[in-house]
């Protein structure tokens, strides 16, 4: 009889410290077909006498039987929370240096006496560098972890190669720390503070530039602010004792036998075609967003509150949808009821800016921010199941690194479609907008066939599902 443990969260500092000593649990690569609902529950019995059941209720375990894993005590720690906030910190940072001057695009070309193009690829060149460091980030998080990755980060802040090191890094770290009923909302907080860091310039970065001459003082602000995330990074824990759920505890392929299986999983295609189109043109749209309502008279204050709605209320919303997830497992359904909303937002985005109304501009930025908010760190979640036994680093990094190089090839083409729509004010962004909108619903059936078909049997293996 084969037996697991269910997961425990110790509840003071004491108790957190005994965990160190308990002995190193048997490793064993999982069954694919184990139920994720069984991998971790919260229970606790009553303090007994009897020698097979003696010492504090929050230190017992109950076995119930579980394939493929052998008295594996799993367990959770406080100090994960640590790593997570540095992790939470450094997204955000990373993110506001993204968009420094995207929100004043009009100013920040006066200023450095450039085109307002020039000031685009500073949020382009951003994006294009995620794709020649990414090999680097896969080996560093898959041999180190996420300690490493987060110190090699904080090292390379401001020199522009930091985001893929920690944007990558939260379904790893999720996975290492984090139960089955924790980690997508531990994956949410971390992946969602790099868009909140983009709302963050979005709507500070005005307030700080409202002429040329406060630039030079928003860069001294940016700059200090990045420096001091950095200084956590050497005291955060690297691993647990002991881990968190079954799925942690499995043993995962190699970087070899991973990049050898994962082109054959049908599922991981869907996903990546859908991640790599949303992410890339919400990145657009997030650097764009000044140039898309200048011409209709907008100001740039008023693309930073749509810019900030954008990000503020997706934050929101996922704050209601990960949690829903985290115990339902309905990752399908969620999927593929965003993702139509998400297009059907840039459909609308196309004839909102025409109208003049900054009520209509709020409110269409606030419904995309939700829906793709939402979706994101179900994704990214849904990834690690369906790919598993694959180490989740090496989707989350695939999948950004699609994301980022679409971001700035949707930047770049975007930019060249603008103007040359007659009826519209000169400068419109009317082409890069129906462009961005065909693209958009283009990558709908691709999320849509999870569970259909030829993709059925990768989808049905992921116990947990919506049955």
């Amino acid at each position: 009889m084969r037996v697991k443990y269910h997961t425990l969260e110790a509840e003071s500092d004491e108790e957190d410290a005994m965990d160190e000593s308990l002995p190193a649990m048997n490793r064993r690569k999982s069954n694919d077909n184990y139920d994720m609902r069984k991998v971790a529950s919260l229970q606790v019995s009553p303090t007994s006498g009897d020698e097979n059941n003696a010492g504090p209720a929050a230190l017992q375990h109950h076995p119930e039987t579980l394939p493929d894993h052998e008295h594996v005590p799993y367990r959770l720690y406080r100090r994960r929370y640590i790593g997570l906030a540095q992790l939470v910190l450094l997204n955000i940072v990373i993110s506001w240096d993204w968009l420094t001057f995207a929100p004043i695009s009009t100013t920040s070309a006066s200023f450095f006496a450039v085109s307002e193009s020039a000031i685009n690829w500073l949020s382009t060149a951003f994006q294009f560098a995620f794709l020649p460091i990414s090999p680097l980030v896969i080996y560093t998080l898959n041999k180190g972890g996420p300690k490493h990755s987060i110190l090699v980060a904080s090292a390379l802040i401001l020199i522009g190669f930091a985001q893929p090191f920690v944007l990558a890094a939260p379904t790893r770290y999720s996975n290492l720390w984090f139960s089955d009923r924790g980690r997508v909302s531990a994956t949410t907080l971390a992946s969602l503070a790099n868009p909140f860091g983009a709302a963050l310039g979005q709507l500070i970065g005005p307030l700080w530039a409202t002429s040329e001459a406060g630039i030079p003082d928003m860069v001294l602000y940016t700059s200090l602010l990045s420096a001091a995330a950095t200084l956590p990074a050497p005291f955060i824990p690297r691993a647990p004792p002991t881990p968190p759920s079954a799925i942690a505890a499995s043993e995962k392929l190699d970087l070899r036998a991973a990049l050898h299986e994962l082109p054959r999983n049908r599922a991981f295609w869907l996903l990546f075609v859908a991640f790599s189109v949303y992410v890339g043109f919400f990145n657009a749209v997030s650097s764009l967003l000044n140039q898309i309502f200048a011409p209709y008279g907008f100001s740039e204050t008023d693309a930073g509150i749509a810019g900030g709605l954008l990000i503020l209320v997706g934050l929101v919303a996922a704050a209601f949808v990960s949690p829903f997830v985290d115990r339902t497992k309905k990752y399908v359904i969620t999927i593929k009821i965003l993702v139509p909303l998400i297009a059907s937002s840039y459909l609308v985005l196309i004839f909102v800016p025409a109208t003049r109304s900054a009520v209509g501009i709020y409110v269409v930025c606030a419904v995309l921010g939700a829906a793709s908010f939402s979706l994101l760190p179900c994704a990214l979640e849904y990834l690690v199941v369906v790919t598993h036994p694959v180490s989740p680093e090496i989707t989350s990094t695939i999948c950004w690194s699609g994301g980022q190089l679409l971001g700035a090839v949707f930047i770049v083409i975007m930019t060249a479609l603008r103007g040359g729509w007659t009826g519209e004010p000169e400068g419109t962004m009317m082409r890069a907008l129906i462009f961005q909108a065909v693209v958009a619903w283009a990558a709908v059936p691709f999320p849509m066939m999870l569970g259909l078909w030829w993709f059925k049997g990768d989808v049905e293996r992921v116990a947990g599902e919506e049955g």
